[in-house]
């Protein structure tokens, strides 16, 4: 499957002005809302490159450990990790890719742009989005539009004790 697990404001946002994710609950608070049980299924993620950049700018241990990671981009690549990639073409082409380098398990999409091309080419499978109970009034948004939503079904929602909700988009069968 072709899928996303996100984090969004209320208002629609992935990252706030210049990047900023300060807004996201600490990932060490107890509660990972299924991230792990999702990255479990993961074989390869397929990202755009100022997600990359932003990740890798993180100082933080590699995140993805030794999955390969394809990043979208025209620009050399000055990456640490032995499995980071850059790779350019279509979003069918991309996705393509991303498939074979996986094996039979997900394509994990991850940042707004790519999460977008991919979604709009209707390649994508599942979106897990993470509604986190803050707005930003601004920054990098999720998806262009309303039109882009119209090309998914809601087909689940949770609610947690903390106010988070996480919603489970699907590609219409």
């Amino acid at each position: 499957m072709i899928r996303v697990f996100i984090a969004m404001s209320r208002d629609g946002f992935i990252a706030g002005p210049d990047d900023d994710l300060s807004w996201l609950p600490d990932g060490h608070a107890g509660e990972d809302y299924g991230y792990e049980a999702f990255m479990a299924a993961v074989g390869g993620l397929l990202m755009g490159r100022r997600t990359h950049d932003v990740v890798a700018g993180f100082g933080i241990d590699w995140p993805y450990g030794d999955r390969p990671v394809l990043v979208a981009t025209h620009r050399p690549l000055d990456a640490d990790e032995p499995t980071v990639r850059a790779v350019s073409g279509t979003p069918a082409e991309l996705v393509a890719e991303a498939r074979a380098v996986a094996g039979d398990r997900d394509v994990y999409v991850d940042g707004g742009l790519m999460i977008q091309q991919v979604l709009g080419a209707g390649l994508l499978d599942e979106m897990i989005v993470t509604v986190i109970p803050v707005d930003l009034g601004e920054g990098v948004p999720l998806l262009a539009g309303d039109e882009q939503w119209g090309l998914l079904t809601l087909a689940e929602r949770r609610t947690f004790p903390s106010g988070v909700e996480q919603r489970w988009y699907r590609r219409p069968a």
